[in-house]
C-alpha cells in the first residue's frame, strides 16, 4: 500500500523539488499541493493524506497554525520543512509543539542541484512518521503541552508505573540523550527539575546547527533550573543543563573533579551531531560510575555503546518507555541489550527528577 503526501509550501521551486523526491520512490503517491496553511487544511481534511510536509512561513497561514488546524481535523502525520535561520529554527520548535512529528532542513543550494543526503532523508522520514500510531501521536501532543501522557507498560521486562528513588546529590553528572520526538519531550521534562537540582545536566538533543541555540533559550524561559547553549570549556555546574551544540560533537572532561565541557567539530564519518554514544562515553571516561543517563524517544541505537560503557563503570541508565515514545528506537536500543536499570513513561521520568506534571 503507498503512502499518500500532500506537499505544502509557498515555493513553486521547492514543490518541485520535494515533487521530483517522492517520484524516486514508487511507496509514496502525491496526492495534492498546497501553497499556503489555508489550502493545506482544506486539502488535507478532503483528501486525507498520511503523511504531510509542511513549510514552516507562508503566506495567509503559516505552518504552525496549519498544524493545529489540520491536526484537529485528521490524524495526519505532519513533517516540517524548515530553513536554516533562527527564526525557522523558532518557528519549527512552535510547530513541534503544536503536534508536528519531526523536522527537516531543506538542504538545497539555491540551484536544481539537490544533496544526496536531503533526499535520502526526506524519504527515510516520511517513512517513519507514517507507521507511528495515533496513541503515539497522543503522546507527542501530550508531552508538548506538558499534559501527563498515560504511564504505559515497559516492553522490556521492567514496570513503567512507578519510578524507583534515587539520590541525584550521590553522581556527579546527569546526561539526557533524545532524538525525534525529543524536542517535545524535554519541554516537559526539564521543567519537572527543581531548581536546585544537585548535578549538571548535559542534553544532547539530536538537532543541526541554528537549532540547538534557539531550543536551549525555550528550555531556559520554561524551566527553574538555567539552560544554556554549550560552548567549549564551560565549567559544568550543579543548577543548570548544558544543550549540546547542534553540528558538533560534546565530550566531557574532568580535571581534579572539575567538569567541563568540550565542543570539537565532527570527523566525517559520525553520522550523529551531536552523538550521545560519544557524550556518554566520554563522561563513562572521565567520571565513572558518578554518571548516569537517560536515553529518551528515537530513531536508531544511538546512546546504546555510550550506555554499555557507563553501565561498565557502574552507573545508572534509565530509558523511556514505548507508550510515551514517539519512536521507539533508541530506548529500546539500550533496553534490548540489558543496559537498563529502569524503563520509564514520560511521567515517571518527571518523577525521578523531581515532581510529576499536574
Amino acid at each position: 500500500m503507498s503512502i499518500r503526501v500532500l506537499i505544502v509550501d509557498d515555493s513553486s521551486f521547492f514543490r518541485r523539488i520535494v515533487r521530483s523526491i517522492l517520484a524516486k520512490d514508487a511507496t509514496f503517491e502525491l496526492i495534492g499541493e498546497a501553497k499556503n496553511g489555508a489550502e493545506a487544511v482544506e486539502m488535507a481534511t478532503r483528501l486525507k493524506p498520511d503523511v504531510i510536509t509542511m513549510d514552516v512561513e507562508m503566506p495567509v497561514m503559516g505552518g504552525i497554525a496549519a498544524v493545529g488546524e489540520i491536526l484537529a481535523r485528521v490524524p495526519a502525520k505532519i513533517l516540517m520543512l524548515s530553513s536554516l535561520t533562527q527564526k525557522g529554527a523558532q518557528f519549527t520548535l512552535d510547530a513541534l509543539n503544536a503536534g508536528a512529528v519531526d523536522f527537516l532542513t531543506k538542504d538545497i543550494r539555491g540551484s536544481e542541484i539537490v544533496s544526496d543526503n536531503f533526499t535520502d532523508a526526506l524519504l527515510t522520514k516520511l517513512r517513519q512518521i507514517h507507521h507511528l500510531s495515533v496513541p503515539q501521536l497522543k503522546a507527542q501532543l501530550s508531552a508538548a503541552d506538558g499534559v501527563p501522557s498515560a504511564g504505559g507498560s515497559a516492553r522490556v521486562g521492567t514496570s513503567a508505573r512507578q519510578a524507583s528513588a534515587h539520590n541525584f546529590e550521590n553522581d556527579s553528572l546527569l546526561l539526557i540523550g533524545a532524538s525525534t520526538g525529543g524536542p517535545a519531550a524535554l519541554q516537559k521534562v526539564i521543567p519537572c527539575m527543581p531548581g536546585n537540582f544537585p548535578v549538571p545536566v548535559v542534553i544532547i538533543q539530536h538537532m543541526p546547527a541554528g537549532f540547538t541555540s534557539p531550543f536551549a533559550r525555550r528550555l531556559d524561559e520554561q524551566s527553574e533550573i538555567s539552560v544554556c547553549h554549550a560552548e567549549d570549556g564551560m565549567t559544568l555546574l550543579p543548577r543548570h543543563a548544558y544543550v549540546a551544540p547542534g553540528g558538533m560533537q560534546l565530550t566531557v572532561a574532568n580535571s581534579g573533579g572539575q567538569l567541563r565541557s568540550v565542543i570539537r567539530e565532527p570527523n566525517a564519518e559520525q553520522i550523529y551531531r551531536p552523538c550521545i554514544d560519544i557524550a556518554l562515553s566520554s563522561a563513562a571516561a572521565s567520571i565513572g560510575r558518578g554518571a548516569c543517563a537517560i536515553i529518551m524517544t528515537g530513531m536508531g541505537a544511538d546512546g546504546r555503546e555510550g550506555a554499555r560503557a557507563l553501565k561498565r563503570e557502574g552507573a545508572k541508565i534509565w530509558a523511556q518507555d514505548e507508550a510515551s515514545s514517539v519512536i521507539y528506537g533508541m530506548p529500546m536500543a539500550v533496553a534490548k541489550a540489558g543496559l537498563v536499570d529502569e524503563i520509564l513513561s514520560l511521567d515517571r521520568i518527571c518523577q525521578l527528577l523531581g515532581r510529576e506534571r499536574g
